[in-house]
């Protein structure tokens, strides 16, 4: 955007506190919304008049023209900014004519210089500071300050009251944003299956610094007669955009496993849906069907950290040998592997995204080494103590600056 394109009037008018224009004549030659809501003014009444004779009257007015008369001169003659000390001059109040309120300003003028050095423009901003004139700080010195330094210090008092509202919004609004996240994480993350399953427990955790939701998955789907499925997968990025983009493929893959009950087609179908979803590509996921009667587990990986078959014995094996690119990665459609692996009642499966391994300036071999030794130590705990030991003993018990799901699976 070219300065030519921006429009500076509705930059001033969205401004909160009230401004003015005005030429090296000291001039007005424009005043914000906020200046004309605070003096009760409209803009025809003080376009083209000498400043110090726009001040409404009221009482204080000839101290307050004085003052801030003093403060433009110093504005013309130093071509730097100046503050004006705090003064009193009141307002007319709202629908009662004749009646004025009490309030304290405090301004500061910017001088904007021509090509030539001189003064071209001043901008003239004023601060109610009526907070800080009636507060226990401006008594708390132990001696006068200078005009200059209390009009500095009422400056920083009106700028932290702006900072403490503005605070408060910022609050409210990451509350409300909160409560949206969720109830997004939980709708997109229900599975109604998995609560059948008191054998499987899963954890969620968002990245740190980020909303309650991400685009990392988990889902268990039931087949029949009596397999069931499990998928863990995670989509490039954090927040609510992958969070949208987790939510459909996490569905799309849910019903390609129900009609397709093979993880290697279920995922190539997966990744031909991935193509028509923006921000979908390079998504990696991992799918495994575990069949209990012939204690077989079934899996294909697409780009995914590879899940660990861990026995009781603290023993463990990688489910590595159907391992594929994420999706999309290939320009055109190719086959997915699949592998088997057998395994005994009593083992566990462990699935999970990369922010439970991978730490930063890391190799991935190192971080796959702390899960296994981590896995070693918690082989025989019940799942869902096992799935804590495990976030406990990796240091992410309270979320790590990637997103982590977990799901660990006593077969």
């Amino acid at each position: 955007m070219t300065p030519a394109e921006i429009n500076f009037e509705e930059l001033f008018d969205a401004a909160p506190n009230p401004y003015l224009v005005l030429d090296a004549d000291l001039v007005i030659r424009y005043a914000n919304r906020a200046y004309l809501q605070a003096t009760g003014r409209t803009r025809e009444e003080l376009a083209g008049q000498y400043i110090l004779e726009a001040f409404p009257v009221t009482p204080a007015a000839p101290a307050a023209a004085r003052d801030f008369g003093a403060s433009l001169q110093r504005v013309l003659d130093s071509r730097e900014p100046d503050v004006v000390a705090p003064q009193r001059f009141d307002i007319p109040v709202a629908d009662r004519p004749g009646e004025l309120e009490e309030r304290w300003w405090c301004g500061m003028s910017s001088p904007v210089l021509g090509p030539d050095g001189t003064v071209k423009w001043i901008i003239a901003r004023a601060d109610d500071v009526t907070e800080f004139m009636h507060s226990p700080v401006i008594h708390e010195f132990t001696s006068p300050l200078s005009n200059q330094a209390t009009g500095i210090a009422a400056l920083v008092y009106a700028r932290s009251h702006d900072l403490e509202q503005l605070n408060e919004r910022l609050r409210q609004a990451h509350a409300r944003e909160r409560e949206v996240a969720v109830a997004l994480q939980e709708v997109m993350l229900r599975s109604p299956d998995l609560d059948r399953h008191r054998d499987i427990a899963v954890r969620y955790l968002p990245a740190l610094g980020s909303l309650n939701v991400c685009g990392d998955w988990y889902d268990v789907v039931d087949l029949p007669p009596d397999r069931y499925s499990i998928a863990v997968g995670d989509v490039v990025g954090h927040g609510l955009e992958a969070a949208a983009v987790m939510g459909m493929l996490r569905s799309a893959l849910s019903a390609a496993i129900r009609a397709v009950p093979s993880p290697a087609q279920a995922l190539e179908v997966l990744g031909l849906y991935a193509r028509a979803v923006d921000g979908a590509l390079a998504t990696t996921v991992v799918k495994v069907l575990i069949d209990p009667r012939s204690r077989l587990i079934i899996y294909s990986n697409a780009g995914h950290p590879p899940p660990v078959l861990l026995r009781p014995d603290g023993n463990w094996q990688m489910l590595d040998q159907a391992t594929d690119p994420p999706l999309g990665a290939r320009p055109e459609h190719v086959p997915r592997p699949q592998a088997g692996l057998s395994y005994t009642p009593g083992d566990t499966l462990v699935l999970y995204t990369d922010g439970l391994i991978e730490r930063r300036g890391e190799d991935i071999d190192t971080g796959l080494a702390r899960l296994t030794d981590a896995l070693a130590r918690c082989s025989t705990l019940p799942v869902e103590e096992l799935a804590d030991g495990l976030l406990d003993h990796l240091g992410v018990t309270g979320g790590s600056q990637d997103d982590i799901a977990l799901v660990v699976v006593r077969l």
